[in-house]
């Protein structure tokens, strides 16, 4: 064999043998990471890095790509902004070192312009209890206020300022008997914490609520809303998609003081009723029966449920239709006639009661349910309005 030879069939020899080597060693036992990270039927493979390409690049919108929904908040806001404003009062305290009385802030709320003439709607513990008022419009521009009258009972309130036409832009009313359903978007302006023109939205939660008021009566028929209401939006308006108001934003339930997402508002037909009425006499016209009645918390110690009538006014219409008052006797007081029923509403106590006749007017004859002795029965009384 030629030298050339014989060296290539060795060096082939000894490759034959490490490769011979090799497949008689063991294979490594792999880590339990690389176990876990395999398929359990097949081949184990070293990781590989992921590779994440760069996201592409979102295009721009347009100056004016805005989805439906936003252009219309932006609509509704721009055209009430302008009847919203902010209601500040002042209060006069007495110094205590001093002898002398101080006028001092007190408080602040929303409200909106009622009509071209500088009447404000607010809600009644806006100003409860204030000395002065001021209220500033969108423009900034600031006004002494007077207080024109109001319903604490159904926390409104309406003031008055001396401001020219062309700075007053009236909130839009819906057309009257228009109605609202639950579901229906809600746009709340008012100034939370002292910041002026907020707008928050959400929809109608719920209709009818009833909320124990300013006054310690019911105030029924509230909405419900999750649009964001905090202290210093009393009193501002919550509109509907069409810009038009559909209550008045009045308190909120929450544990905290701030918005939990249920707020509540006065409905718009309570309030285009009751401020219509106080700006021509200054009040809400009260309807009656002529009786003065018992607290209630005696009736209740009583164990009575009703409104028990403490007298009759003489002439009143409770005297014609002949209702009976408490009557002294040798034993003591004996009991007349309880209240207990107007027309299709029970009544267990004044709340009830107030709530019954509200909507009522004048000289109206309703049907009135009283417990007499031990029977219900009913007289047919007419209202009549309640003097100053």
């Amino acid at each position: 064999m030629k030298p050339l030879h014989a060296f290539l069939a060795l060096v082939s020899i000894f490759t034959l043998a490490l490769l011979g080597c090799e497949r008689q060693l063991p294979s490594p036992e792999p880590a339990a990471t690389d176990l876990q990270a395999q398929p359990a039927d097949g081949p184990s493979f070293a990781p590989v890095e992921a590779h994440h390409p760069e996201p592409a690049a979102i295009p721009p919108l347009s100056g004016g790509a805005r989805i439906e929904d936003e252009r219309n908040t932006i609509n509704v806001f721009q055209a009430a902004a302008p009847a919203t404003v902010f209601v500040t009062q002042t209060q006069i305290i007495r110094h205590r070192y001093a002898a002398r009385a101080l006028e001092v802030p007190a408080g602040s709320g929303s409200g909106f312009i009622w009509d071209k003439d500088g009447h404000i709607v607010t809600n009644f513990h806006v100003i409860a209890d204030g000395h002065a008022f001021t209220v500033t419009l969108f423009n900034q521009n600031s006004y002494p206020a007077t207080f024109v009258g109001g319903e604490p009972r159904r926390d409104i309130a309406v003031l008055k300022i001396d401001a020219p036409a062309e700075e007053l832009t009236p909130i839009r009313l819906p057309p009257e008997g228009a109605s609202l359903d639950v579901g229906q978007k809600t746009i709340a302006i008012g100034n939370p914490f002292g910041l002026d023109h907020t707008l928050t939205t959400g929809v109608v939660s719920a209709m009818g609520r009833e909320v124990r008021g300013f006054g310690g009566v019911t105030i029924r028929d509230m909405i419900q809303t999750d649009a964001s209401i905090n202290p210093g939006n009393s009193g501002g308006p919550l509109l509907d998609s069409a810009g038009q108001l559909i209550g008045m934003n009045t308190m909120i339930y929450s544990q905290s003081g701030a918005s939990a997402g249920i707020g509540f508002a006065v409905p718009v037909h309570t309030i285009r009723r009751m401020v219509n009425q106080i700006i021509a006499t200054g009040r809400v016209e009260q309807v009656g029966l002529g009786v003065s009645i018992v607290d209630d918390h005696v009736a209740r110690r009583a164990g009575i449920k009703g409104v028990i009538v403490e007298g009759v006014a003489p002439d009143s219409p409770a005297d014609k239709a002949g209702l009976r008052g408490l009557s002294m006797e040798r034993g003591g007081v004996t009991l007349g006639d309880v209240i207990v029923g107007i027309e299709d509403k029970t009544v267990n106590n004044y709340d009830d009661l107030y709530n019954a006749l509200e909507d009522r007017q004048a000289g109206q004859v309703v049907q009135v349910s009283v417990r007499r002795s031990d029977q219900v029965i009913k007289i047919p009384i007419e209202l009549y309005a309640l003097p100053e």
